[in-house]
């Protein structure tokens, strides 16, 4: 788990701040009992052996006093093991849903802040891909494992020191002839137990080390081929339109043929760790009685004790196996936190790379004059390459101001006035205490109810129904005034026209100062077109709009004109 990149360390860093949040005292707490709670099953288990190893030296000696006697123990044993373990499970279960709700919501802060969400699709796809699969599943696993992996270690740990000193004890001394000398050994069964569990567990590591990598890969594959079936579903009516089921179905396969090649990669991976387990728990099974019989044979210890011995040397082979027993279960930790790792690390790397630290980045700031200036501003791609004219310019309030051109760049000077396109350079001074407004080309309509789509992002009752009610009259979607309760896919179930008059509505409720249309009008009639712009002229007088399109029927309405 140690390597040259601090792996074991970066992941302490990132998630280790639980333990010192806002709820460190209940945290803390469920910690304290968390540890707690194991060290009474240790205390458990060694009352069991105990037990055992009466019971056992009853029956050897015939007496049914001592069986009954052993027959209460088990009662108390019983009732005692049942509340250890249900409250373990409870403080443990408790303790594992507050980490994981605490380390999702840090990195989905990160990833929803300040559209880094948008601006991280735009980085290479190497460590940071299907987002959505890393906080959603790779999280629990970071987080759940990591709790249940960290209590099988100390339970392992707490397992050798109580067993090491029982079986110890029961090894007693014993006396090894070599022919030419005589060897004396105590605690030989401790040694024993040494030994074959090193040797299992460098073994086993070994031969469980291309998991990890196979696992990656495999998860990866999966997280691919789920983005197809989401993106299919997603466009189900454009792909029914044309016929493109077949064409979807091969992709599909096609995106399958990496799951099985990855799943070939795990097979072999654990067909190797099958065979390593397979021999080791047969192996364990036969091990312990086989050498700790002999003093049994020779008189050196009873029937208990012989049964004691081999369940202390089954425990502390089972503490010290415990890398061989979890190797599994910490490569597919181990790859879930790296990819939980690789996506902050983006998010951080994105989030310095869009600084206005040098002179290859759109800066933005507020200015206290009402206009937006444009300063020596240059739009560029990812590459760095410049794809725009130098932009020197001031739009004043209360301006209509048409922009023609390149449509995919003009796009790209509107996030930039956002804060969510920093490749290029220049400034850009927007009004301070303005509110500013952008109409993409397709509104987002979350699943819900209509009225709740429509007020979006506030919600839905952030706004007078009858005010919604009136727009939706004005903006000519009076048919959809009956629908404003129903719960509904909004975005498959409306046209791109009915759509973009929504976000007509939706920017009419938030009356903004600077209003900047991206081919948010694309789908309506010149006419239309022309309508919703003069109902923004009379709803908002104040309003300054810059209008991404190239309609020429719309030039006329716009008092000055800028070409991207």
């Amino acid at each position: 788990m140690f390597d040259k990149n601090g792996f074991l360390i970066r992941f302490i860093k990132l998630a280790g701040p639980f333990w010192n949040s806002e709820n460190k005292i209940k945290t803390r707490i469920d910690t304290a009992l968390l540890i707690g709670l194991t060290v009474m099953q240790i205390v458990m288990a060694v009352v069991i052996t105990e037990w055992n190893a009466d019971l056992f030296d009853a029956i050897e000696q015939h007496s049914m006093a001592g069986i009954i006697k052993q027959i209460g123990m088990l009662i108390v044993i019983f009732v005692g093991s049942i509340t250890i373990t249900t409250m373990h499970l409870l403080v443990k279960r408790r303790l594992l849903i507050g980490w994981r709700l605490w380390l999702t919501e840090k990195v989905a802060g990160k990833w929803m802040d300040r559209g880094r969400h948008f601006q991280i699709t735009f980085m290479g796809k190497n460590n940071h891909d299907n987002p959505d699969e890393r906080i959603a599943e790779d999280i629990r696993i970071a987080t759940e494992e990591a709790i249940a992996m960290a209590h099988s270690l100390f339970y392992s740990i707490l397992l050798l020191g109580s067993f090491t000193e029982i079986l110890w004890t029961l090894s007693g001394t014993i006396t090894l002839d070599l022919g030419l000398f005589n060897v004396t050994v105590t605690g030989y069964l401790v040694w024993i137990s040494i030994v074959y569990s090193i040797a299992a567990s460098v073994l086993g590591w070994l031969m469980g080390k291309p998991l990890t990598e196979a696992t990656n890969a495999r998860q990866t594959e999966e997280a691919n081929y789920r983005y197809c079936l989401i993106k299919a579903q997603d466009n189900s009516q454009s792909i029914a339109m044309i016929h493109g089921e077949s064409y979807e179905q091969q992709r599909f396969l096609n995106s399958f043929q990496g799951i099985i090649e990855t799943y070939a990669q795990q097979t072999a991976a654990w067909r190797q760790i099958q065979i390593f387990s397979s021999g080791y728990s047969v192996v364990s099974m036969a091990l312990p009685i086989l050498v700790a019989s002999p003093r049994y044979i020779l008189g050196a210890i009873s029937l208990g004790n012989l049964m004691q011995s081999v369940q202390a040397f089954q425990h502390m082979v089972s503490a010290l196996s415990w890398p061989a027993n979890n190797m599994a279960q910490i490569a597919n930790w181990r790859t879930s936190v790296e990819r939980v790792l690789g996506l902050v690390a983006a998010l951080d790397e994105l989030k310095h790379d869009i600084s206005c630290l040098n002179s290859h980045q759109i800066c933005v700031d507020k200015g206290k004059s009402s206009s937006l200036k444009f300063e020596q501003v240059s739009i560029a791609n990812m590459e760095g390459e410049t794809i725009s004219l130098m932009l020197n310019t001031e739009i004043k309030a209360g301006e209509y101001v048409l922009i023609s051109g390149q449509s995919g760049t003009a796009a790209k000077l509107f996030q930039a006035i956002a804060g969510l396109w920093p490749w290029g350079s220049g400034h850009i001074q927007v009004p301070e205490g303005e509110r500013l407004f952008f109409m993409s080309p397709r509104p987002y309509l979350p699943t819900g109810t209509l009225m709740a789509a429509i007020c979006y992002p506030k919600v839905d009752d952030a706004f007078k129904r009858a005010d919604v009610e009136q727009l939706l009259k004005r903006v000519g979607l009076k048919d959809l005034l009956k629908q404003l309760d129903q719960v509904e896919s909004w975005e498959k179930l409306l046209s791109r026209e009915q759509q973009q008059r929504l976000g007509v509505v939706r920017a009419l409720l938030y009356r903004p100062k600077w209003l900047f249309i991206q081919e948010s009008l694309d789908s309506l009639t010149p006419d239309g077109e022309t309508e919703m712009l003069e109902l923004f002229v009379k709803e908002l007088p104040d309003v300054a709009f810059l209008n991404i399109s190239n309609q020429s029927s719309v030039e006329a309405f716009h008092q000055r004109k800028l070409k991207i």
